[in-house]
């Protein structure tokens, strides 16, 4: 099973929008299974116009610290050393604070008295869908205040995986930005689709996307969404992947419709055929490239 990852770095360049339509024309002659990877906002199989999931279950990947304050010796030790500021000192021992443990260990390691234990929490939630495409979507979401959503991702990229049986292709729709939950997305990838829009900030976040791309060695391939908003920007996108010998894999005008569509939770290929062609054309480029 080949994996493609979805990525663009700054949020609301349409993504998510791509990533549904693109299944769909994968789908047409390939078996495939997404994973919407965005645990702390998930929405893709609401795109497909999923809105249950066959199955929730409660996982859980972090861990916090929980003190034995008769053994606590009042040293201070776990205070100092927490980079995260999670321990409040009150009437000479420790107390976590709420929402702000990351699980690190750092507290665990410097008590000397063994007062202090990491024990897992339930911090997410992981399920699937299934759409009227004939094609599941896992995805999970962190539970409020909670972290560890690196680790989620990891976790829904496996269950799609379990889910798969012959899959030919895993479709991953990775987090905005940059960050763990984005590496986690991007880990292990045979191909990654980077998403841009002709705007300052769309390019710079997409030449980041691209540095992480490059650190794991993967193929890669983007697509311009809107890029008739502002031609000069465009150039610059196109002038910079051409430099880089980057595949421009797709140009997606912009067009209400794509709002419309989103809004009644349809993709836009279904919504107005006509853009089917131009899927068709990024996902035989994304095909031959990968």
């Amino acid at each position: 099973m080949k994996i493609i990852t979805i990525l663009s770095g700054k949020g609301g360049v349409g993504k998510s929008s791509i990533t549904a339509s693109l299944a769909l024309a994968l789908s047409k002659d390939k078996k495939i299974i997404c994973a919407d990877c965005d645990v702390d906002a998930s929405n893709l199989a609401l795109v497909f116009g999923a809105e249950n999931f066959e199955k929730w279950d409660d996982i859980s990947t972090n861990e916090k610290a929980v003190f034995d304050l008769d053994k606590c010796g009042s040293c201070k030790r776990c205070f100092e050393a927490c980079y995260f500021n999670a321990i409040d000192w009150v009437d000479n021992k420790p107390m976590l604070k709420d929402f702000s443990c990351e699980g690190c260990g750092a507290c665990e390691l410097v008590c000397k008295k063994g007062a202090i234990t990491l024990e897992k929490v339930n911090n997410a939630k992981i399920g699937y869908a299934n759409t009227k495409y004939g094609f599941e979507v896992t995805s999970a979401q962190l539970n409020p205040g909670e972290s560890g959503s690196g680790k989620i991702v990891a976790a829904v990229k496996e269950k799609a995986k379990k889910l798969a049986s012959d899959s030919e292709i895993l479709l991953v729709d990775s987090a905005a930005g940059i960050g763990c939950p984005v590496i986690a997305s991007v880990t292990g990838s045979d191909f990654a689709v980077i998403v841009t829009e002709p705007t300052p900030s769309g390019f710079s976040d997409m030449k980041k996307a691209l540095q992480i791309v490059d650190h794991f060695k993967i193929q890669k391939g983007v697509i311009i969404n809107k890029y008739d908003l502002n031609e000069e920007q465009t150039g610059n996108i196109k002038k910079f992947v051409k430099e880089k010998n980057i595949p421009i894999l797709g140009e997606i005008p912009y067009d209400k419709r794509f709002t419309e569509a989103l809004t009644k939770m349809i993709p836009i290929t279904k919504y107005d055929e006509t853009f089917e062609e131009l899927f068709e054309t990024i996902k035989n480029n994304v095909i031959e490239l990968l």
